[in-house]
């Protein structure tokens, strides 16, 4: 015969590892330390600013 099982508290540790789970998909995708967002958000902002540096035409040009 088969183990006998207590369904509330299979049901309790189905819906746990479910939570952590999840915890662990959100730690993957927001848990960044406040310097790497920082140094991320840096390195677009000088990207974004050499390229509108080199344009050949700038935006808002009335002779464009």
């Amino acid at each position: 015969m088969g183990d006998v099982v207590n369904l509330r508290q299979a049901r309790k540790q189905k819906l746990r590892s479910e939570k952590e789970r999840l915890a662990e998909q959100n730690r993957a995708l927001h848990g960044r330390s406040k310097i790497d967002r920082d140094s991320e958000r840096l390195t677009s902002d000088k990207a974004e600013k050499f390229i509108a540096g080199h344009r050949r035409e700038k935006p808002g040009d009335p002779d464009a």
